[in-house]
Protein backbone atom coordinates (compact mmCIF):
# COMPACT_ATOMS: atom_id res chain seq x y z
CA UNK A 1 0.00 0.00 0.00
CA UNK A 2 1.00 3.58 -0.65
CA UNK A 3 0.07 5.67 2.14
CA UNK A 4 -0.15 9.85 1.25
CA UNK A 5 -0.30 12.36 3.48
CA UNK A 6 -1.63 15.92 2.10
CA UNK A 7 -3.90 18.68 2.87
CA UNK A 8 -7.35 19.72 1.75
CA UNK A 9 -7.48 23.31 2.13
CA UNK A 10 -5.62 23.28 5.21
CA UNK A 11 -6.42 20.14 6.74
CA UNK A 12 -4.23 16.69 6.79
CA UNK A 13 -5.90 14.14 5.63
CA UNK A 14 -5.02 10.49 4.06
CA UNK A 15 -4.62 9.12 1.10
CA UNK A 16 -4.01 5.99 -0.96
CA UNK A 17 -2.03 6.21 -4.24
CA UNK A 18 -3.31 4.04 -7.08
CA UNK A 19 -1.20 3.98 -10.60
CA UNK A 20 -1.50 7.99 -11.45
CA UNK A 21 -4.85 8.93 -8.90
CA UNK A 22 -4.92 9.76 -4.71
CA UNK A 23 -8.15 7.88 -3.48
CA UNK A 24 -9.05 9.76 -0.12
CA UNK A 25 -9.80 7.35 2.76
CA UNK A 26 -12.24 7.93 5.59
CA UNK A 27 -9.60 8.08 8.42
CA UNK A 28 -9.96 11.00 11.19
CA UNK A 29 -6.49 11.26 11.87
CA UNK A 30 -3.03 11.90 10.72
CA UNK A 31 -0.62 9.30 9.54
CA UNK A 32 0.94 9.60 13.08
CA UNK A 33 -2.50 8.21 14.05
CA UNK A 34 -2.60 5.47 11.06
CA UNK A 35 0.59 3.74 12.23
CA UNK A 36 -0.84 2.68 15.14
CA UNK A 37 -4.38 2.11 14.63
CA UNK A 38 -5.63 -1.40 14.69
CA UNK A 39 -8.28 -0.83 12.73
CA UNK A 40 -8.24 -1.44 8.94
CA UNK A 41 -9.17 1.74 7.22
CA UNK A 42 -9.95 1.54 3.30
CA UNK A 43 -9.98 4.55 0.63
CA UNK A 44 -13.12 4.93 -0.62
CA UNK A 45 -13.85 8.81 -1.40
CA UNK A 46 -13.26 10.28 -5.01
CA UNK A 47 -9.99 9.47 -7.20
CA UNK A 48 -7.85 12.57 -7.45
CA UNK A 49 -5.05 12.92 -9.73
CA UNK A 50 -1.88 13.43 -8.29
CA UNK A 51 -1.24 16.87 -10.09
CA UNK A 52 -3.48 18.37 -8.09
CA UNK A 53 -2.58 17.11 -5.07
CA UNK A 54 -0.51 19.67 -2.82
CA UNK A 55 1.71 16.93 -0.47
CA UNK A 56 2.04 16.97 3.27
CA UNK A 57 5.15 15.19 4.71
CA UNK A 58 4.07 11.53 5.12
CA UNK A 59 5.29 12.52 8.84
CA UNK A 60 5.64 15.91 10.29
CA UNK A 61 5.43 14.86 14.32
CA UNK A 62 8.08 12.57 14.46
CA UNK A 63 9.81 12.17 18.09
CA UNK A 64 13.12 11.41 15.93
CA UNK A 65 14.65 12.10 13.01
CA UNK A 66 18.18 9.83 13.09
CA UNK A 67 20.14 9.60 10.05
CA UNK A 68 23.24 7.80 9.53
CA UNK A 69 26.49 8.74 8.31
CA UNK A 70 29.11 7.50 5.65
CA UNK A 71 26.80 4.30 5.08
CA UNK A 72 27.87 3.54 1.53
CA UNK A 73 31.53 2.80 0.79
CA UNK A 74 31.24 4.69 -2.60
CA UNK A 75 30.41 7.72 -0.64
CA UNK A 76 33.23 7.26 2.11
CA UNK A 77 35.65 7.28 -1.12
CA UNK A 78 34.63 10.18 -2.19
CA UNK A 79 34.53 12.06 0.69
CA UNK A 80 37.85 10.25 1.72
CA UNK A 81 36.18 9.30 5.22
CA UNK A 82 36.94 6.36 7.38
CA UNK A 83 34.64 3.46 7.43
CA UNK A 84 33.23 3.18 10.78
CA UNK A 85 32.99 0.45 13.16
CA UNK A 86 29.56 1.25 14.39
CA UNK A 87 27.03 3.13 12.35
CA UNK A 88 27.84 6.85 12.67
CA UNK A 89 24.72 9.17 13.88
CA UNK A 90 23.53 12.11 13.48
CA UNK A 91 19.78 14.04 13.93
CA UNK A 92 18.04 16.04 11.94
CA UNK A 93 14.94 18.28 13.65
CA UNK A 94 11.28 17.81 12.76
CA UNK A 95 11.02 21.14 11.78
CA UNK A 96 12.89 20.42 8.72
CA UNK A 97 10.19 18.56 7.01
CA UNK A 98 8.52 19.10 3.66
CA UNK A 99 6.85 17.28 1.51
CA UNK A 100 6.25 16.30 -2.16
CA UNK A 101 6.66 19.63 -4.88
CA UNK A 102 7.38 21.56 -1.55
CA UNK A 103 10.10 24.45 -1.70
CA UNK A 104 13.45 23.96 -0.31
CA UNK A 105 14.50 27.54 0.88
CA UNK A 106 17.23 29.11 2.37
CA UNK A 107 19.39 32.16 3.47
CA UNK A 108 22.44 33.32 1.44
CA UNK A 109 23.85 35.05 4.48
CA UNK A 110 23.52 32.03 6.94
CA UNK A 111 24.78 29.36 3.98
CA UNK A 112 26.37 29.18 0.66
CA UNK A 113 27.13 25.92 -0.04
CA UNK A 114 23.75 24.00 0.02
CA UNK A 115 24.08 20.44 -1.32
CA UNK A 116 21.62 17.09 -2.30
CA UNK A 117 21.84 13.30 -0.69
CA UNK A 118 19.44 10.77 -1.78
CA UNK A 119 18.00 8.97 0.85
CA UNK A 120 15.88 5.28 1.75
CA UNK A 121 13.96 6.23 4.67
CA UNK A 122 12.71 4.19 7.10
CA UNK A 123 9.69 4.91 8.98
CA UNK A 124 8.87 2.99 12.36
CA UNK A 125 5.93 1.30 13.07
CA UNK A 126 6.16 0.47 16.45
CA UNK A 127 7.44 0.68 19.66
CA UNK A 128 11.03 -1.13 20.20
CA UNK A 129 13.80 -0.89 22.55
CA UNK A 130 16.49 -2.73 23.02
CA UNK A 131 15.59 -5.05 19.99
CA UNK A 132 17.43 -8.10 18.67
CA UNK A 133 18.65 -7.68 14.99
CA UNK A 134 15.59 -10.50 13.97
CA UNK A 135 13.23 -8.08 15.13
CA UNK A 136 14.36 -5.22 13.03
CA UNK A 137 12.31 -5.53 10.10
CA UNK A 138 9.07 -6.24 11.80
CA UNK A 139 9.37 -3.04 13.52
CA UNK A 140 9.52 -0.86 10.27
CA UNK A 141 6.12 0.44 8.62
CA UNK A 142 7.42 1.73 5.63
CA UNK A 143 9.46 3.18 3.57
CA UNK A 144 9.58 6.86 1.44
CA UNK A 145 12.08 8.82 -0.15
CA UNK A 146 14.44 11.89 1.41
CA UNK A 147 16.77 14.28 0.30
CA UNK A 148 19.38 14.91 3.51
CA UNK A 149 19.76 18.51 2.32
CA UNK A 150 22.94 19.84 3.90
CA UNK A 151 24.71 23.02 4.64
CA UNK A 152 28.04 21.89 3.48
CA UNK A 153 29.57 25.17 5.16
CA UNK A 154 27.90 25.12 8.56
CA UNK A 155 28.73 20.92 8.47
CA UNK A 156 32.40 21.66 7.63
CA UNK A 157 32.68 25.20 9.96
CA UNK A 158 31.18 23.02 12.96
CA UNK A 159 32.71 19.91 13.03
CA UNK A 160 29.43 18.06 14.33
CA UNK A 161 26.43 18.13 11.56
CA UNK A 162 23.16 18.99 13.24
CA UNK A 163 23.28 22.70 12.38
CA UNK A 164 24.35 22.15 9.19
CA UNK A 165 21.45 19.72 8.64
CA UNK A 166 18.60 21.02 10.64
CA UNK A 167 17.92 24.29 8.53
CA UNK A 168 14.24 24.85 8.07
CA UNK A 169 13.05 22.76 5.11
CA UNK A 170 16.09 20.41 4.68
CA UNK A 171 14.56 17.13 4.81
CA UNK A 172 12.10 16.97 2.48
CA UNK A 173 10.47 13.64 2.60
CA UNK A 174 7.82 11.44 0.26
CA UNK A 175 6.19 11.54 -1.76
CA UNK A 176 3.83 9.20 0.06
CA UNK A 177 4.96 5.72 2.50
CA UNK A 178 4.96 2.44 1.00
CA UNK A 179 4.50 -0.39 3.75
CA UNK A 180 6.49 -2.91 3.96
CA UNK A 181 4.22 -6.03 1.95
CA UNK A 182 5.01 -3.93 -1.09
CA UNK A 183 8.82 -4.05 -0.79
CA UNK A 184 10.19 -7.68 -1.19
CA UNK A 185 13.92 -6.46 -0.51
CA UNK A 186 14.44 -2.90 0.59
CA UNK A 187 18.03 -3.98 -0.31
CA UNK A 188 18.25 -4.27 -3.61
CA UNK A 189 16.76 -0.94 -4.86
CA UNK A 190 18.15 1.43 -7.61
CA UNK A 191 18.21 4.93 -5.96
CA UNK A 192 19.31 8.17 -8.02
CA UNK A 193 18.90 12.08 -7.39
CA UNK A 194 18.80 13.73 -10.32
CA UNK A 195 19.40 17.88 -10.50
CA UNK A 196 17.54 19.32 -13.27
CA UNK A 197 17.41 16.15 -14.87
CA UNK A 198 20.79 15.61 -14.91
CA UNK A 199 21.55 12.21 -13.14
CA UNK A 200 24.05 13.21 -10.06
CA UNK A 201 23.33 10.12 -8.09
CA UNK A 202 23.16 6.47 -9.16
CA UNK A 203 22.98 3.57 -6.94
CA UNK A 204 21.68 0.49 -4.84
CA UNK A 205 20.73 0.31 -1.43
CA UNK A 206 22.33 -3.11 -1.87
CA UNK A 207 25.47 -0.74 -1.05
CA UNK A 208 24.68 -0.05 2.31
CA UNK A 209 27.45 -1.18 4.73
CA UNK A 210 24.55 -1.13 7.96
CA UNK A 211 21.55 -2.73 6.60
CA UNK A 212 18.37 -2.13 7.64
CA UNK A 213 17.67 -5.01 10.74
CA UNK A 214 21.02 -3.87 12.11
CA UNK A 215 20.34 -0.64 12.10
CA UNK A 216 17.23 -0.54 14.18
CA UNK A 217 18.70 -3.14 16.39
CA UNK A 218 21.67 -0.94 17.17
CA UNK A 219 19.67 2.80 17.57
CA UNK A 220 16.82 0.63 19.65
CA UNK A 221 19.90 -0.26 22.07
CA UNK A 222 20.72 3.13 22.62
CA UNK A 223 16.99 4.99 22.45
CA UNK A 224 14.03 3.87 22.10
CA UNK A 225 12.13 4.51 19.10
CA UNK A 226 8.33 4.67 18.26
CA UNK A 227 5.97 4.70 16.02
CA UNK A 228 6.77 7.60 13.32
CA UNK A 229 10.41 8.07 13.72
CA UNK A 230 12.12 8.07 10.65
CA UNK A 231 15.77 6.49 10.11
CA UNK A 232 17.45 8.49 7.22
CA UNK A 233 19.81 5.00 6.09
CA UNK A 234 22.61 6.96 4.39
CA UNK A 235 23.35 7.59 0.79
CA UNK A 236 26.06 7.18 -1.92
CA UNK A 237 28.13 8.56 -4.35
CA UNK A 238 27.64 11.98 -6.27
CA UNK A 239 26.50 14.61 -3.52
CA UNK A 240 27.65 17.71 -4.95
CA UNK A 241 30.80 18.46 -2.41
CA UNK A 242 32.72 16.56 -3.04
CA UNK A 243 32.49 16.66 -6.95
CA UNK A 244 35.30 18.56 -9.07
CA UNK A 245 34.59 21.84 -9.17
CA UNK A 246 31.81 21.67 -6.41
CA UNK A 247 28.11 21.79 -7.30
CA UNK A 248 25.86 23.03 -5.05
CA UNK A 249 21.74 24.02 -5.19
CA UNK A 250 21.39 27.28 -6.22
CA UNK A 251 17.71 29.34 -6.65
CA UNK A 252 15.59 27.89 -9.68
CA UNK A 253 17.14 24.37 -9.23
CA UNK A 254 15.26 21.10 -9.31
CA UNK A 255 16.52 18.11 -7.25
CA UNK A 256 14.75 14.69 -7.43
CA UNK A 257 15.22 11.63 -5.62
CA UNK A 258 13.85 8.42 -7.33
CA UNK A 259 14.21 5.34 -5.00
CA UNK A 260 12.66 2.31 -7.24
CA UNK A 261 9.32 0.63 -6.24
CA UNK A 262 8.64 3.72 -4.00
CA UNK A 263 8.61 7.17 -6.39
CA UNK A 264 9.61 10.58 -6.88
CA UNK A 265 10.47 13.52 -4.35
CA UNK A 266 10.63 16.52 -6.29
CA UNK A 267 11.42 19.77 -4.78
CA UNK A 268 12.38 23.20 -6.25
CA UNK A 269 14.82 25.40 -4.57
CA UNK A 270 15.17 28.99 -3.28
CA UNK A 271 18.15 30.71 -2.07
CA UNK A 272 16.90 34.20 -0.19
Amino acid sequence: MKIAQYYENDRLRLGQIEDDVLIPMDFPGTMMDFITSPSPWKAEGQPQPLERIRFAPPVQTPSKIIAIGLNYLDHIQESKGETPKIPLLFSKFPNSLIGHREVITWQIGVTKKVDFEAELAVIIGKKVSQGEKTEGMEAIFGYACANDVSARDLQFADGQWVRGKSLDTFCPLGPWIVTTDHIRDPHALRIRCLLNDQIMQDSNTGNMIFRLPDLVAFLSNHFTLLPGDVILTGTPSGVGAFRSPSIYLKDGDKVVVEIQDIGKLENSCRAR
